[in-house]
């Protein structure tokens, strides 16, 4: 199967443009029904009837993560409540969760762009489907989960960990596509060499990598080990999740999804649209949902744009680069979005801890692990081994509820971290991706 939406998906450029701007006019006329984005529109005297070319997006104000954070839980909602069917949510910078809200129209819609993306990748309705992320809020395990079923795929959503009941599934149940991510994928690897395995005992041959940021040369190394295909998946949860962008059989960026978002790339400092095939930050604006317009969303990520659109496989969607990096703070560890100021959050409210700490990330047997290094009060502290237990589970327990992570623990004499000379350096990231 070549293509899942082919009258879609072998539109023209013209034939794409002309669609967006229909979708554009209609979604900003719903976005017009959000509280947010009412009184943005009065303070800001717009008229969603005054863009009248998608080049006119570029005269409203973007919309921000903070945004989203303080219009929690219902600013952004533009439909009634009886008609949303479901919500994501993802983390914010000072623990406040950012809401995404869904119709059935929108998960429909959601759900054909992610089997859109599988095909686009090679996977067909005679492929077992392996899905090793985790479920729940993260959009990364149900939006797989769907867009496999609605291929025709048998799904096993066996989410992450328990690395070798996933090995024993994969000979069980003769896996041929899986949705993992890159750090894991390469702990899987090595536990399959340590079990004297190797790729002819598996079905494997495809590999859906999302979640986190990782190098071409770990996807190398990754192919070689398996003796598969592997495949950029590209999402967020303010758009819904995976299947924003996804790469195609020719493996030279990722196509978006321009039917149902349309992307703009923009200079971060000044806000200014990037040049041609200029690196800046990803900026969405969603075309084809319900429940949750939004408009100029700024998403933090760096990347560029290719200037060809026209694609050996047939679709002239504009394509995007893997993610270079990101304009603010945002650490990915194990697939999940944590923010340092979360972690000091959660520490700076104990009164048994100082004033200085530090975030330690390192890979180990190729799994991400977190150290908290915190400086203890001193004026808190009696000097008994018990107390440094109870207050080292105490963090542990704190952080978890905060960022979802286990994390390691290590307890410091006042004093003991070096001091701020200026701006605290607080994360000290060792692995290599």
């Amino acid at each position: 199967m070549k293509y899942w939406s082919e009258e879609i998906e072998t539109m023209s450029r013209s034939e794409i443009e002309a669609l967006q701007l229909k979708r554009l006019k209609t979604t900003l006329a719903r976005a017009a029904h959000s509280p947010f984005y009412r009184e943005l529109f009065r303070k800001n005297s717009i008229n969603p009837e005054d863009i009248r070319s998608t080049e006119d997006l570029t005269y409203l104000p973007f919309t921000r993560k903070n945004d989203l954070r303080l219009s929690y839980p219902r600013g952004f909602l533009a439909v009634k409540e009886d008609e949303v069917v479901r919500m994501h949510a993802s983390s914010g910078t000072t623990g406040q969760s950012t809401v995404i809200y869904h119709t059935a129209h929108d998960l429909n819609e959601w759900t054909d762009l992610v089997t859109r993306s599988l095909v686009v990748a090679g996977a067909g309705e005679k492929d077992v489907f392996q899905n090793m992320m985790s479920y729940g809020l993260f959009t990364g395990g149900l939006g797989l989960h769907y867009g496999a079923e609605r291929l025709g795929m048998m799904v096993i959503p066996i989410g992450g960990g328990n690395t070798h009941r996933q090995i024993e599934f994969f000979r069980d149940f003769k896996t041929s596509v899986i949705h993992i991510t890159p750090s894991y994928a390469l702990h899987v690897s090595d536990v399959i060499k340590d079990m004297g395995l190797g790729p002819v005992d598996f079905n494997l041959r495809l590999m859906i990598f999302g979640a986190e940021p990782y190098s071409e040369a770990t996807r190398d190394k990754l192919e070689a080990s398996f003796r598969v295909r592997a495949f950029n998946c590209y999402g967020l949860t303010e758009m819904n999740g995976p299947g924003v962008a996804f790469e195609c059989r020719q493996s030279e960026g990722m196509h978006v999804w321009e039917d149902n978002y349309l992307v703009e790339i923009i200079d971060p400092a000044t806000g200014q649209p990037a040049g041609p095939g200029e690196i800046g930050e990803v900026v969405f604006t969603t075309l084809n949902r319900e429940a949750m317009p939004l408009i100029r969303y700024r998403t933090r990520d760096l990347a560029q744009l290719f200037p060809e659109t026209e694609c050996p496989c047939g679709r002239n969607f504009r394509r995007l680069s893997r993610i270079l990096g990101r304009t603010d703070d945002m650490l990915i560890v194990r697939g999940v979005n944590v923010f340092p100021s979360q972690i000091e959050h959660v520490l700076m409210k104990l009164p048994e801890v100082g004033t200085n700490y530090q975030i330690i990330l390192n890979r180990v047997d190729n799994l991400d692990r977190m150290t908290i290094r915190v400086e203890i009060y001193g004026k808190m502290f009696h000097g008994e081994a018990r107390e440094l237990r109870l207050l080292r589970k105490k963090i542990q327990h704190e952080l978890k509820e905060q960022i979802l992570l286990s994390t390691e623990i290590e307890l410091m004499e006042p004093g003991a971290l070096p001091p701020s000379q200026g701006k605290a350096k607080r994360v000290f990231d060792n692995r290599e991706i």
